[in-house]
């Protein structure tokens, strides 16, 4: 069974294809250069680039892994959430080519897409285990009870922790993307100074990252001789004290001895020294996706589609897109 997945929700443009679960080809093109100078990804932009690239990627995608159009057993797209305009040019293309040449089309959720991104590296991962979900606009802590039973114990009530990120960077004078920027700042730096780690309450799995935020603000305003290095360092500890000290609780309260990381800022190299160093110390297998698969990537929508397809399981080809698409049912 052959795979053939798009990406299109924010300002990465993705095509990948997988064969029976293993990766043929994964292409991608990225917008951060365009939006950088606007310090955020513009929608508008965003999705006229994606109309702009879409093609050229599905016929790269398709030259490395040796196939033709015709070759493709399935077809699918993420549907949710993420920028309206840019999701629909991804749903366009995937159901054009579903309905021209009468195969299947599968839509994805973008989140269960990034959870499926580990399946990349590890194939016999096996249920139930725990995710931290730090993607974009979302933090969250999930129960994976089986391939597509996704049980939410603990969010953020306000900013996502990528958000504070990016918010973080513009305050210290960093550039966009900012988990990146403030990783790089933060390798030369020490968290000398202490900023506030929220709901610290035992049992509480939610997270808060906009006193945070407010407190780098102040502590800016009040200590203008601060290194930025040093500012990075320890806002980028908070964080991570948070999103670590709240996951292995939530493991050790809920009995799951396997807890499997996702998003974004999965790709920070300090939370992923912290996490595997806590993990040896409780004994706990921990699961990261490769680097290059953290961020939006097309062949994780296509791993999450391949365990749709091969159930069975397809989409009506009038699937739309859902900007606020959650990963458990409200």
């Amino acid at each position: 069974m052959r795979v053939l997945a798009i990406e299109s929700s924010c300002d990465e443009t993705a095509v990948a294809i997988v064969e029976d679960g293993k990766l043929l080809s994964s292409v991608l093109s990225s917008q951060v250069n365009i939006h950088r100078k606007y310090g955020g990804v513009v929608p508008e932009i965003a999705a006229r680039k994606h109309l702009e690239n879409i093609l050229f990627l599905l016929d790269e995608a398709l030259d490395r892994a040796s196939l033709k159009i015709d070759d493709i057993d399935i077809f699918a797209a993420t549907q949710g959430p993420g920028l309206v305009g840019s999701l629909l040019v991804g749903l366009s293309l995937a159901k054009g080519l579903s309905i021209s040449l009468n195969k299947p089309f599968v839509e994805v959720n973008h989140l269960i897409g990034h959870i499926y991104a580990n399946f990349l590296s590890f194939p016999d991962l096996e249920y139930p285990f725990l995710v931290l979900l730090v993607s974009g606009g979302h933090t969250e802590i999930l129960l994976a009870e089986d391939w597509n039973n996704f049980k939410r114990i603990g969010k953020t009530r306000d900013d996502a922790a990528g958000e504070a990120f990016d918010k973080v960077a513009r305050l210290l004078g960093l550039g966009y993307p900012g988990g990146p920027e403030v990783e790089q700042a933060a390798r030369n730096g020490n968290p000398i100074y202490r900023f506030p780690r929220a709901l610290n309450e035992k049992g509480n799995f939610d997270f808060s990252f906009s006193g945070l935020k407010t407190s780098v603000l102040y502590f800016l305003k009040n200590n203008p001789e601060a290194r930025i290095e040093d500012v990075a360092a320890a806002f980028q500890e908070a964080v991570i004290d948070s999103l670590l000290t709240k996951t292995f609780a939530a493991a050790k309260t809920y009995g799951i001895n396997k807890i499997v990381f996702a998003g974004g800022v999965a790709a920070n190299t300090r939370l992923r020294e912290r996490a595997n160093g806590i993990a040896k110390e409780k004994d706990i297998n921990i699961y990261f996706p490769p680097i290059e698969f953290c961020t939006d990537n097309a062949a994780m929508i296509a791993m999450a589609a391949y365990e749709k397809a091969k159930r069975g399981i397809f989409s009506p080809i009038d699937t739309n897109a859902i900007p606020y698409l959650s990963i458990v049912s409200l």
